[in-house]
């Protein structure tokens, strides 16, 4: 299955994932939005797919929402509730399905991208691989899972720290963190991607999927905190600061907060 933004590719027992908007650094639209849920659907309903590797086409794994795309009609507020209701329910879909998730990432990963990093189950990422948060550098509050998720992987204190500060994570650092599981030279990411979902491919889906599932529940309700999110994010893309944060980066410069 192919759809304009997202596109699946199967391998035998492997379905491998790709956000496929590289000219936009595969950041998530509308329509990005309801085709990776699509491809969530495709592969948690598919009787052969047994592991998934998630990608970015081109240099960059996703620099998170689209922010020109939340200037267009209907304003930032709308948008992002909408948005959400779509990237949320794959991040579910992802978390819960028998077939272990690995993320195979390059380039730079923002905001909802580092979500998407950390609902995976296992994460490979290039020597050249740098994350950052980016949120509240726009004005705006954590979607995908991030504030339910980044904390559990990194920690309170250091989550809170790529939160508030926006600071650059290096894949080095990724690794010592726990963001990522390993980190292998850029050519050889999705490789090494690919050779981890083919071992998994052999093992027990069902009991994998049981294993994950216990996993979530043990972390607690990620689709209520989703709910909040999407919520929160979706009010502060409507309030003083979000707008001025979204206009100053789609304008190139420094926001002035009121």
């Amino acid at each position: 299955m192919s759809t304009a933004t997202v596109d699946v590719e199967t391998r035998g027992p492997v379905a491998i994932v790709t956000l496929n908007r590289p000219a936009q650094s595969n950041t998530l639209s509308l329509q990005m939005g309801m085709d990776l849920l699509a491809a969530a659907m495709t592969c948690a309903r598919s009787p052969v797919v047994r592991a998934v590797v998630l990608t970015g086409a081109g240099q960059n794994f996703c620099f998170g929402g689209d922010l020109r795309g939340m200037t267009n009609k209907g304003g930032a507020e709308a948008h992002l509730r909408e948005l959400t209701s779509y990237l949320h329910a794959a991040i579910s879909l992802f978390v819960r399905m028998d077939p272990p998730v690995i993320a195979a990432v390059r380039g730079t990963t923002a905001a909802a991208g580092i979500g998407l990093v950390a609902m995976a189950d296992l994460a490979v990422a290039a020597e050249s691989a740098r994350f950052n948060l980016a949120y509240t550098g726009v004005g705006l509050t954590p979607d995908a899972g991030t504030s339910f998720l980044l904390p559990r992987a990194v920690g309170v204190r250091r989550a809170m720290e790529l939160m508030l500060l926006n600071r650059s994570l290096s894949a080095e650092e990724a690794l010592s963190w726990g963001l990522v599981n390993r980190v292998v030279p850029d050519a050889q990411v999705l490789e090494a991607a690919l050779a981890l979902a083919e071992k998994l491919a052999t093992g027990p889906t069902r009991a994998f999927g049981k294993v994950k599932r216990l996993v979530a529940q043990s972390l607690g309700a990620l689709e209520s905190q989703m709910v909040l999110e999407a919520e929160t994010i979706a009010g502060q893309a409507a309030s003083a600061e979000g707008a001025e944060g979204i206009s100053a980066f789609l304008a190139k410069r420094k926001p002035v907060y009121p």
